[in-house]
């Protein structure tokens, strides 16, 4: 059964919606600038992809917002401007045949922590009631499922980076088992000081303080990443029920997905990301022959920018394939990350165009990569392949395709 996606949403740095967020790419509008959620002077990383357009009570009921982290409400956003996209009414569809999915990283991460801090300075009395479910991985879905009465299968999966497309190809799953349409994605959100220094812990985060240098992707200077914030959310339709129902534009199928996790360390085994990119292409029964670009991880830390290089050459030949890597502007958005990459590659396909990578300047001759760098790279698109790692050896692949008019 084939399941086409037919409404994007999207909240990022860089632009709130798809075309504001497309335009940013194109133009290599970057959303990394100083972090200023709180005071991180002191700390040695102080860039951040942070979405600073964001005013929630446009967006979320004023009876959500007591209720709700910064990451789930940029979820309900998503959602709601991805079933705008659509032209899905979920008030004219059955409840049970509309399920979601989705995938964040850290939970509801400022809202907890602000929580915790009323726990251990003045008392549980004044610790909010709704602390009993904003903080769980699970929320987003439950919260999205709740405001549009979406009763069928739903899920939340936490893998990380490469969550979002666990995510979205559990959503595919899900359709063809037999739920009509599924919301899908992920969204992610840690930018309090918990959550901040999480990221710096993990020793890959950029001490560069050049919003346009900080972050790069392959190149001889990367020194680590730039967190971000956000993500995507995708309506996937079974696609003869988005026929059914007259739907008036699909934007892409997602035709493969595939899922491994790396050996241990010190085993003879090599790293997943190449099988989970193999796995994903024989799940579209597709050839690396067929894939028009590549939308990497990118890591920007040195060793895993070899390592997802040496995966991308043993699938596609040396510059066998575009590569490209457009969350350098946005900093890496956890589980947000993979699906915003997913909605990035549809958009090459509808458009022919494919994204630079903002910043990077000199790719190591030994990575072997035909890397689109410097600016946009006009090309027919038919067939992307997305790539996501999660840390502690998650890997996952989505193949998405362009659907014949």
């Amino acid at each position: 059964m084939r399941v086409h996606v037919t409404g994007l949403g999207v909240t990022a740095p860089n632009g709130l919606g798809v075309e504001a967020y497309w335009d940013a790419v194109l133009e290599g509008r970057t959303g990394i600038g100083e972090l200023t959620r709180f005071d991180a002077s002191a700390l040695p990383a102080r860039l951040a992809g942070q979405v600073l357009d964001f005013a929630a009570e446009e967006h979320v009921p004023n009876r959500l917002l007591p209720q709700t982290d910064v990451s789930t409400r940029f979820a309900l956003a998503a959602a709601e401007w991805a079933l705008a996209d659509a032209k899905v009414d979920p008030a004219a569809l059955t409840d049970y045949d509309m399920g979601v999915v989705t995938s964040t990283a850290s939970g509801g991460f400022e809202f907890t922590h602000r929580e915790f801090q009323k726990l251990w300075s003045r008392g549980p009395r004044y610790v909010s009631v709704y602390e009993s479910f904003a903080w769980f991985y699970a929320v987003n879905t439950g919260q999205i499922s709740i405001r549009h009465g979406m009763r069928g299968p739903s899920s939340a999966l936490v893998a990380e980076q490469a969550g979002g497309l666990d995510a979205i190809g559990h959503a595919r799953r899900t359709a063809r088992r037999g739920t009509p349409l599924v919301l899908t994605g992920g969204v992610d959100s840690a930018f309090d000081p918990w959550g901040w220094l999480a990221h710096v812990s993990s020793g890959r985060v950029s001490t560069g303080t050049d919003p346009g240098r900080a972050y790069l992707p392959f190149d001889t200077g990367a020194r680590g990443y730039v967190p971000g914030e956000g993500g995507a959310v995708l309506v996937l339709e079974q696609a003869e029920a988005a026929r059914a129902r007259g739907a008036h534009r699909v934007h892409g199928e997602i035709a493969g997905y595939a899922s491994t996790f790396d050996p241990p360390p010190g085993s003879p085994r090599p790293p997943g990301l190449r099988r989970a990119a193999e796995l994903a292409l024989a799940d579209a029964g597709l050839t690396a022959a067929d894939v028009d670009v590549v939308f990497a991880d990118a890591a920007g830390v040195p060793a895993l920018d070899r390592a997802e290089a040496d995966a991308i050459t043993a699938v596609f030949g040396p510059r066998g394939v575009p590569v490209t890597a457009p969350k350098s502007l946005t900093g890496r958005l956890l589980a947000g990350g993979g699906p915003l990459d997913v909605v990035t590659a549809l958009l090459s396909v509808r458009d022919g165009v494919i994204p630079a990578t903002a910043g990077t300047t000199d790719v190591p001759d030994d990575y072997r990569l035909d890397l689109v760098h410097g600016s946009p790279r006009g090309a027919a698109v038919t067939t992307a392949l997305v790539l996501a790692r999660g840390r502690w050896g998650f890997n996952s692949a989505v193949v998405v395709t362009a659907v014949p008019d």
